[in-house]
């Protein structure tokens, strides 16, 4: 049983009446007051719709968040363009590195200082594979976001000099957050028969290639301090428990079985490169084991509800996508879902805890953020 595509002529009607305002309310965006001396000079960020602060806001496409309910928990009380009802992992990580908010690549005038604290080039519906998320429309794949993190570069070198530069990358936090729409947006829907050409784990060393490719890629470019984040367990999204007639909210094990085995080649991958790259402070934290965590022990992090969407309509509120803000529960805070595959901000705020500081559960190797930028060396 198949979700019936939303019609493209209404939804962009839609989009229409949304797109103006959103994209005015993301200047009123301000930096929360009495910020600390910044741990590091700035947060770049690269990935999909798990940290898209905006950029799919400039994009024709379905996988859009600049309309009502989206956003109605965040500072402003307004959608910009974040898959939440409030903040991004990347904006508690943001706060804690005592920096604002990271702006949205597209929505700049490519100025010198705009750029000094870092940009989010992050694209809703895009994947390491190049073709992943399509059937979305348009978004910026992990290679066109590699060539805009170079073209940031090569503008920081004829504003700042070549030295300051490479100092300011060295210094600066990288965060990557991407995968999840190779699965959803791609192998699990077989496009262009991907799934008789690859079987589950040569995929996956696809994509861990791919992604190993580009971290060098970015050592090359002075980078230094990565964070990566894995593929949540989104066999126990919504979207899934409708798709595969979960009958008790038990999660499809044949998804995450994958993603596990995804994530444990991460991170070895990850530790190899820290072998290999002088000077490199790469670190994995796993999305799906701290999303487990909350999942498992739902009691002591508040949550009511760890099956169904705050937003959306059929069972689990997986079938059809966030829309309207009737289609909205009342109260987030209790959700462990907001939509059909993304997090509430109340669980993006203990996973941020996570990958600062393993506050709640241990899920960053070889060290936390906050160890990576207080480290010595």
């Amino acid at each position: 049983m198949k979700m019936a595509p939303t019609p493209l002529p209404l939804f962009f009607f839609f989009l229409s009446l949304f797109s103006l305002q959103a994209n005015s309310q993301l200047s009123e965006l301000t930096t929360p007051p009495s910020l600390p001396s910044p741990l590091a000079p700035a947060l770049f960020v690269i990935g999909d719709s798990t940290v898209d602060s905006g950029t799919n806001n400039h994009l024709l496409t379905l996988a859009r968040a600049d309309h009502p309910p989206y956003g109605r928990d965040f500072d402003t009380g307004r959608p910009t363009g974040r898959f939440s009802n409030g903040r991004l992992v990347v904006d508690y990580l943001a706060l804690r590195l005592g920096l604002p908010f990271v702006p949205p690549y597209l929505g700049l005038n490519g100025k010198v200082e705009e750029l000094v604290q870092g940009v989010n080039y992050a694209s809703a519906g895009a994947g390491v594979i190049f073709a992943s998320g399509s059937n979305l429309g348009m978004h910026l794949s992990l290679k066109r976001q590699m060539q805009q993190v170079s073209d940031t570069y090569e503008r920081l070198e004829l504003g700042l000099g070549e030295v300051a530069a490479a100092d300011l990358f060295t210094k600066s936090v990288f965060y990557i957050s991407i995968g999840t729409n190779d699965f959803t947006h791609y192998y699990f829907r077989n496009t262009t028969n991907i799934r008789s050409l690859y079987l589950p784990w040569e995929f996956n060393q696809l994509l861990v290639e791919t992604i190993q490719h580009e971290l060098k890629n970015l050592y090359n470019l002075n980078v230094r301090k990565v964070i990566i984040m894995g593929v949540a367990p989104i066999g126990c999204s919504p979207h899934y428990l409708w798709e595969y007639n979960s009958v008790y909210g038990e999660c499809v094990e044949q998804i995450n079985n994958m993603i596990v085995q995804l994530n444990f080649a991460m991170t070895y991958m990850v530790h190899k490169l820290n072998m290999e790259l002088d000077g490199a402070m790469f670190t994995f934290c796993d999305a799906f084991e701290g999303s487990l965590d909350i999942l498992k022990n739902r009691d002591r992090y508040g949550f009511l509800s760890t099956t169904d969407a705050c937003c959306g309509m059929g069972k689990y509120g997986g079938r059809v996508m966030c829309l309207f803000p009737e289609m909205a529960c009342r109260n987030a805070t209790n959700h462990v879902w907001w939509d059909q595959y993304h997090p509430t901000d109340a669980v993006n705020r203990i996973l941020a805890d996570n990958v600062w500081s393993g506050k709640h559960a241990e899920m960053c190797y070889p060290m936390n953020l906050l160890n990576m930028t207080t480290h010595k060396t």
